[in-house]
């Protein structure tokens, strides 16, 4: 199979490879020179050598009528619309030699490169991370998408770090930097969808599509087909090997209708890299987003999932929300957090609210195995407004809310702003233009429709813009809006649970969760060394009777005044750990 793109032989030469079965000839437009034709390769494949180097920029001709960027660019400094650039990362001078770290370790925190004003501003916010707790940064997607703001879901050339952020190199100084500071490096990527601007394929390439099958974006990603699995499993190996990436979170892959390709990639990248899950060797962690919660791929090759259904308990019973798909856990949340807690997903095979059986038994699966959030890009930008936590519930709730989050056994992720209690709204931003940005931000509003909020017409023009660069601005983190206290509550946190917990987690699992009331419940789970850790947990605003474990035993009490060990506080979480063979007094 050939390798996708434009890749340096020598210092004056690159082979080059376009799959492009619809297409009649191909020749390759480099800047200054004549164009070089393709030869057709069998299968769809036009592949040649020519002659150039390293920063030289080209085009494919198809059938001399129309020019098109390498649906395989590895850098588009001009924009999707734009030449293609030949990169040569192999001799980028890495600084610091890294294997990563185990699973169990992580604490990821998600960032969006832009809001930070590329990879340089996030290359300045890495000391403060790794002294907060922080052990891995997730970077939602950089493709390359039309326009200079997005929040990167519609790249259109997944292999090209998107212009704006910095060079191909300037990628490679953050990551090293980040290994420095013994933080992994996680990417999102996108292998659902291409976006709608600057994505030709369907003109020269149409089987990467199928026609019969459509997804949210349009004409499912044809995944029978091997150039097409390929493609994407090429993807994942540059930026685990060229870019020495640490870790993939896969966006959406019930979009993917193929299972076994994502068991296919998981296998390629463990063997392109050596790393095997729990083994010694270099760490490279795969992550799903899945509403299909199908645990069998969490025993394939995946280190995990993130828990939609443990932030979405957890939102209903913060925020009473339950519109839109809250509905599924408006009935009962404690009892769903419960079985999220004891079991890893609430929904493994029950019927959801549209009447559709959801999921896989979880309750064989370790702790670890999910990914548990209080807010994410998606669950504060598919609002609205894009309000967070600190806007619409109280801070003592959020408070005990966040420390099960990074004291429970799951693996923790945080949203930029999370640990400074930022009260700036994450709001859904493009840069389209003309009628795809009209459509979009009529798209925008008319999501919301069916909310009890935004039925009215003239409420629904309250929602930004998508397009407008105010929108992007709005996004900014500001330090000065923020809840007094929270950066030092999370440094707490964090490092309560490098102290007592990470070191343990292996081989832990859960011993089940006990309802207490509509807002509170009891977890208990084994750790590795024989301990049991505990966490007391009440989100509503009565105290709870219950027989606390002894003062000594306990790691964390959020609740702002004493209280008898028989009481459970209003809005407070209790964190305990006993040691093998103890019971609670």
């Amino acid at each position: 199979m050939h390798r996708h793109g434009a890749h340096l032989l020598d210092a004056t030469s690159a082979r080059f490879a376009l799959w492009a079965p619809d297409a009649r000839s191909v020749s390759v437009q480099l800047e200054q020179q004549p164009d070089f034709a393709l030869q057709p390769d069998g299968d769809g494949w036009f592949t040649g050598v020519a002659a150039c180097q390293a920063g030289s920029r080209y085009r494919y001709r198809i059938n001399d009528e129309f020019c098109v960027a390498d649906p395989a660019s590895r850098y588009q400094p001009e924009g999707v619309h734009g030449p293609s650039q030949v990169v040569d990362l192999g001799r980028y001078p890495w600084l610091h030699p890294w294997q990563g770290r185990p699973w169990h370790e992580a604490v990821i925190q998600e960032l969006h490169v832009g809001l930070l004003d590329g990879y340089a501003g996030v290359a300045g916010q890495l000391a403060r991370l790794a002294e907060l707790g922080v052990t891995a940064i997730e970077l939602m997607p950089l493709g390359q998408f039309p326009g200079d703001r997005n929040w990167g879901y519609d790249g259109v050339l997944p292999f090209a770090p998107q212009h704006t952020y910095g060079s191909p190199q300037q990628l490679c100084a953050l990551i090293d930097q980040a290994h420095g500071q013994g933080l992994m490096v996680m990417v999102d990527v996108v292998y659902n969808h291409f976006g709608p601007d600057g994505n030709f394929l369907h003109q020269y390439a149409s089987g990467f599509f199928r026609e019969d099958r459509q997804t949210p974006w349009g004409a499912a990603i044809d995944f029978r087909r091997p150039e097409v699995r390929e493609y994407f499993i090429q993807n994942a190996l540059m930026w685990l090997c060229d870019y020495r990436c640490d870790g993939l979170r896969l966006d959406a892959v019930h979009a993917i209708d193929q299972p076994d390709f994502l068991v296919e990639l998981a296998a390629r990248v463990r063997a392109a890299t050596g790393a095997e899950m729990a083994a010694e060797g270099r760490h490279v962690w795969l992550v799903l987003e899945n509403e299909h919660n199908q645990a069998s791929l969490l025993q394939q090759g995946f280190d995990a999932q993130w828990n939609d259904d443990g932030h979405n308990a957890l939102h209903v019973l913060l925020t009473g929300e339950t519109e839109g798909y809250y509905q599924d856990y408006k009935d009962r949340p404690i009892d769903q957090l419960a079985r999220c807690l004891g079991e890893g997903f609430v929904f493994q095979g029950q019927p959801n609210r549209h009447g559709h059986p959801r999921g896989e038994p979880s309750g064989h699966l370790p702790p670890s195995a999910f990914v548990l959030f209080l807010q994410n890009h998606d669950q504060i930008g598919n609002r609205a407004l894009g309000e967070r936590l600190t806007r619409l519930c109280s801070p003592q709730a959020l408070r005990a809310a966040t420390g099960l989050l990074l004291l429970s056994p799951m693996i923790p992720l945080l949203f930029m702003g999370d640990d400074d209690g930022s009260c700036k709204p994450f709001l859904f931003f493009t840069d389209f233009h003309d009628e795809l940005a009209d459509a979009v931000r009529e798209g925008r509003r008319g999501e919301f429709a069916h909310f009890t909020a935004f039925a009215d017409p003239e409420q629904r023009e309250r929602i930004p813009d998508p397009n407008a660069a105010a929108t992007f601005d709005a996004s900014r983190l500001q330090r000065q809006d923020v809840l007094a206290g929270w950066h030092g509550l999370y440094h707490q946190l964090l490092e309560l649970r490098r102290l007592h917990i990470t070191p343990h987690l292996p081989d832990s699992r859960a011993l089940g969760a006990e309802v207490l009331g509509d807002q509170a419940l009891t977890a208990r789970w084994r750790l590795g060394n024989g301990s049991e850790l505990r966490i007391d947990l009440n989100l509503g605003a009565e105290a709870r009777p219950i027989t606390l474990p002894p003062a000594d035993r306990r790691l964390f009490d959020s609740s702002d005044n004493a209280h008898p060990d028989s009481t459970l506080a209003a809005h407070s979480c209790v964190v305990s750990l006993l040691p093998p063979g103890q019971e609670p007094t």
